[in-house]
């Protein structure tokens, strides 16, 4: 089996568990299967000494057979069990293990794409799936497979005549069965579980942006997406429902019917000439036997779903762990200063074929600051996101101090550059805890760079100072306050290169003058890269390059743009009529 294989693989020596789990469940069907045998044995003594049932003295030693065997059964059945739960655990954690293992590898930009809730999902939901799969359904599907091949021999050694009438209901529910299964089936799976996690994750954005969308009265608008995801989960859904209705029905009533078929064939029999005597303590035996059939083989339909989804979490978690990682040398080579250089560099993000930047030449100076603008969607912070390799240049190369960055080690790497962007994140941890960020600095040079990254006022607002924590259990910063505090650990670290994306995005006119001298503070004597939304921001910078549709259009300083009457200078000219711009007196009529 394609999925038990692809398991096996994260079992390591505990696959030898499930396969002992597997071969205790055939042997705990077999087991499960003699107590009805011995029940018929009862009922057969007590019809041939009827009415002198106390001639049956056969009948408690045969019940007591059917006793020891059902324990039996269900004591081999818990070790199964037993044996299956220890190899899911070990496995799913190995799949969880793993699947992190190989994520920490991946590119920092794929993972910003994808949204770590996104991921989180596939590999907390997938492993579980595939554990409840081997401890439960895996086990279960051997005992249902061993009984119903068990019982079919049975029907055939009591009364050959009653097991073919047996069978017939049987035949044609698995004609209906299979009707249901098979390719088609896989497909429509997936097709389900993709419209399932599109709909939750338009929920979850819907519900966070709530906010928002109640502040700007687009309520309707906004619900379009999340509508239109609960539509699509709807086709699919009905649909499906709609595809399998007659087979379902037809399985379900073929199924249920054996008894039917059996009273039919005993009648016949009887009118034939047989003996009723004779037959009944083997019609007792089928009446009593047959509904095992039935039980089992409506869960083995539902078993071969579990399958099917089982090998849909495991492709989902495959969608993960077959990316391509991120590949560092064991050495660096040394630098000779912080330049950061672009060689005819093109880029073209996985899993499309448009190029978004196209034959682009830099040679940023260490020490200098320089800006990116442009506009929306013109490839700034694609710019920006290559040098730290968050993707792969398709073509070209990047050098920091004449060295490709492709042949630094990844501590090397993340050691020269510093973050700062736009949507900034602070983990649920004291204030301390957030700006140290694992480097070795005490509290005293965390409240320095606090200082010099303009946060005094924040600190000031809490009773317990650095200890106090953020999230749920403590207290919620704003956009601004939180661009200020990454600017803080930004200082903490103290790299020779700074990458600034949008850092006063949420920041108001207070935070981001605030932010503004954070910031000289921060890039004195560093290679920086700022992006920028608000061009008062950059005017003082060594060099403006001007990006669009993927290329270097324009460069300069803000006065030479300017003064060339180019793009730059349209830009700036509708930046200063929104900063003007101001709102008319309003008459009442």
């Amino acid at each position: 089996m394609a999925v038990l294989k692809k398991l096996f693989a994260y079992a390591g020596n505990h696959k030898y568990l499930t396969m002992l789990s597997l071969f205790l469940s055939f042997i705990s069907a077999i087991l499960l299967l003699m107590p009805f045998v011995w029940i018929w044995k009862v009922v057969q003594v007590i019809l041939d000494v009827y009415p002198n049932f106390s001639l049956a003295s056969d009948a408690a030693k045969y019940g007591w057979y059917a006793l020891i065997f059902a324990a039996g059964g269900i004591l081999v059945y818990v070790m199964s069990l037993l044996c299956s739960h220890l190899s899911a655990f070990r496995i799913a954690s190995n799949m969880r293990k793993e699947a992190m293992h190989h994520v920490m590898k991946l590119p920092m930009g794929y993972l910003s794409k994808e949204g770590s809730g996104k991921i989180r999902k596939i590999i907390d939901e997938s492993s579980a799936s595939t554990e409840t799969y081997l401890a439960h359904q895996l086990p279960d599907m051997v005992q249902l497979v061993t009984t119903v091949v068990a019982a079919v021999v049975c029907l055939f050694i009591f009364n050959w005549k009653f097991g073919v009438a047996s069978l017939i209901p049987l035949a044609l529910a698995f004609v209906n069965m299979s009707k249901m299964m098979g390719k088609d089936l896989a497909i429509s799976m997936k097709e389900y579980m993709d419209a399932l996690e599109g709909m939750s994750n338009e929920a979850v954005e819907y519900i966070r942006g709530i906010p928002v969308v109640k502040t700007f009265q687009q309520t309707v608008f906004s619900f379009e997406r999340f509508y239109k995801s609960i539509k699509n989960y709807e086709k699919f859904a009905l649909g499906y429902t709609d595809k399998m209705h007659i087979p379902m029905t037809g399985f379900t009533t073929f199924v249920n019917s054996i008894f039917i078929f059996l009273i039919g064939s005993m009648i016949i029999l009887v009118l034939n000439g047989f003996n009723v005597s004779n037959l009944l303590p083997d019609f007792m035996f089928y009446a009593i036997f047959t509904p095992i059939l039935a039980v089992a083989t409506n869960k083995i339909m539902f078993a071969s779903e579990n399958t099917m989804l089982a090998e849909d979490a495991l492709n989902r978690i495959e969608s993960i762990t077959n990316r391509e990682t991120v590949k560092y040398p064991q050495t660096s080579k040394e630098i000779k200063n912080y330049d950061i250089k672009f060689n005819n560099v093109s880029f073209t993000y996985p899993d499309t074929d448009v190029e978004v930047l196209h034959n682009v030449n830099l040679d940023i100076k260490s020490g200098t600051t320089v800006a990116f603008v442009g506009k929306s969607g013109g490839g700034k912070s694609t710019l920006v996101s290559l040098i730290p390799r968050f993707y792969d240049v398709t073509k070209g190369s990047i050098e920091i101090g004449g060295v490709d960055v492709k042949n630094m080690t990844e501590k090397d790497l993340m050691d020269k550059i510093s973050f700062v962007f736009q949507d900034n994140k602070l983990l649920k941890k004291s204030l301390y805890e957030n700006i140290k960020m694992g480097f070795d600095v005490d509290k005293k040079d965390v409240l320095d760079a606090l200082h010099k990254a303009q946060c005094d006022d924040i600190i000031a607002k809490f009773n317990t100072g650095l200890d106090t924590k953020i999230g749920t259990e403590g207290v919620y910063l704003s956009g601004g306050e939180t661009q200020r505090m990454t600017l803080a650990r930004a200082i903490v670290k103290n790299a020779p290169i700074l990458l600034l994306d949008e850092a006063t995005a949420y920041a108001d006119s207070d935070n981001e003058y605030l932010m503004q001298k954070a910031i000289l503070e921060l890039s004195k004597n560093k290679t920086t890269i700022m992006i920028a939304h608000r061009l008062s921001t950059i005017v003082n910078v060594d060099c403006i390059y001007v990006v669009d549709d993927g290329k270097i259009v324009e460069s300069g300083t803000h006065k030479e743009l300017i003064a060339n009457d180019g793009l730059y200078a349209e830009m700036w000219s509708q930046y200063r009529q929104s900063v003007d711009w101001k709102v008319g007196e309003f008459v009442c009529c």
